[in-house]
């Protein structure tokens, strides 16, 4: 018998996050990318709507795997505001994870795929993203190259 979390792509459909996904493993999804935390009912609720307030400037996408019900990958972009550029806009792309489970399946591309054309739609003029070292080779497959440092200076 094959694998539940493993078949054809129809099984797996991507879409933006929804209210309801918190019960479909959303955070435990996310807890395989970094800390996350508990995380209430009623802190996902108010976390939920202040991003849906955003609307398209910022768009959190999910995969489901339809027939467990379970959220298996996962990732989001922002879209920045620019003076440069004729008031440009460029998106930034953060915090794509797929669950070790399901991982080989190009659900992680998929993810980066409906992000970049989504950015591309509300008419950003780039998509950006922070890496590790590790994930080059995969974003290189996704058309991302190498440009310049990153820094960073965390404050927790």
């Amino acid at each position: 018998m094959q694998n539940p979390s493993r078949g054809d792509a129809e099984n797996f459909r991507i879409r933006r996050l929804e209210i309801a996904d918190k019960g479909k493993g959303f955070l435990e999804l996310l807890s395989q990318l970094t800390v996350c935390g508990a995380v209430s009912d009623e802190e996902f609720t108010e976390r939920f709507e202040e991003v849906a307030k955003y609307g398209d400037e910022h768009m959190i996408c999910v995969i489901e795997d339809v027939r467990l019900g379970k959220i298996v990958a996962s990732g989001s972009v922002f879209v920045e505001r620019k003076f440069i550029r004729k008031c440009g806009k460029a998106g930034h792309i953060e915090d794509v994870v797929v669950d070790s489970s399901v991982r080989g399946l190009q659900l992680g591309k998929r993810v980066v795929e409906y992000l970049v054309n989504h950015a591309c739609s509300v008419g950003c003029y780039k998509v950006i993203l922070d890496c590790s070292e590790d994930n080059k080779p995969f974003y290189e497959k996704c058309g991302f190259m190498k440009k310049e440092v990153q820094m960073v200076k965390y404050f927790v």
